[in-house]
């Protein structure tokens, strides 16, 4: 066995002894609900058959195979993540969900992916760098990390304040059709989303210039650490075993993955490769 294999089986046993007497998910006994916005690929989104997939879904599938429960695709509008949470709707917001800022909200897993909120443009826009959208419309999902970036308070709101409008929209495909209809100048959104949107679309760019980084999460109701020691412990058995990784390239983001530094196993393997 490899010997990043042994740090993780330690990693995944200490997990799993820190919650030996964990609780299933709080809704229903062998059921885990997972609240995703449906219109945000390539985390969650429906398919051409009509099915909710992506690679945060296929994640928490990954996981519920793992602990033999039954996983619930639950869409929800984002805006509304927090009453759906807090209710009890849903045990777990898993679909890019920012931990960065929002750490006194909830209680998180680890992180998994390192993300940035970007700027995409038409490529005849003449906008190349984050200056060029003083005066311009700029398109946001509500309730977004971008919006909470760019609004008041926000790192980036003397940026915001320079915009003729911080237009919101309830998902990125509708702000993107406005964007291609050049109701838009710009849109501010998650690096992955831009990437995957941009994928099958002529004519529009990412920015250079990012507005932040920030890391992804699985995020559950604040306090509830027994179901996110469950997801931690799961998540380093599906890096050892390959299967997060095998995701991570299927949906192309596999550039963007922080799994191992997030569990303590990049400095391991660097310093074990440097004494070898």
């Amino acid at each position: 066995m490899k010997r990043q294999g042994l740090v993780l089986m330690t990693v995944t046993a200490a997990m799993l002894m820190a919650g030996a007497a964990l609780a299933a998910p709080t809704s229903e006994e062998n059921k885990l609900v997972v609240g995703f916005d449906a219109e945000y690929p390539p985390y969650g989104y429906m398919d051409d058959n009509g099915d909710y997939t992506g690679f945060d879904l296929e994640l928490a599938q990954a996981v519920c195979d793992i602990e033999g429960w039954e996983l619930v695709k639950q869409p929800i509008d984002w805006d509304s993540k927090d009453a759906e949470l807090n209710s009890g709707a849903i045990d777990c917001i898993w679909n890019g969900f920012t931990m960065d800022g929002r750490e006194d909200s909830y209680t998180f897993s680890v992180a998994y992916v390192d993300n940035s909120q970007v700027i995409v443009t038409a490529e005849s826009s003449g906008i190349t760098t984050l200056a060029d959208l003083e005066g311009k419309i700029v398109g946001v999902q509500a309730d977004s990390a971008a919006l909470a970036l760019l609004d008041e308070g926000g790192d980036q709101a003397e940026l915001g304040a320079t915009f003729a409008q911080l237009q919101q929209f309830g998902d990125y495909n509708t702000a993107f059709a406005e964007l291609q209809a050049g109701s838009l100048d710009a849109v501010a959104i998650d690096v992955g989303v831009a990437q995957y949107q941009i994928k099958g679309r002529e004519g529009f760019v990412i920015l250079d210039e990012a507005l932040n980084s920030e890391k992804y999460a699985v995020g559950v109701k604040l306090g509830n650490t027994e179901l996110a020691d469950i997801i931690n412990a799961d998540l380093a058995v599906l890096l050892e075993d390959g299967t997060f990784d095998g995701l991570a390239e299927k949906y192309e983001i596999a550039d963007m993955v922080c799994l191992a530094e997030s569990l303590g196993l990049e400095a391991e393997t660097e310093a074990e490769t440097e004494a070898e």
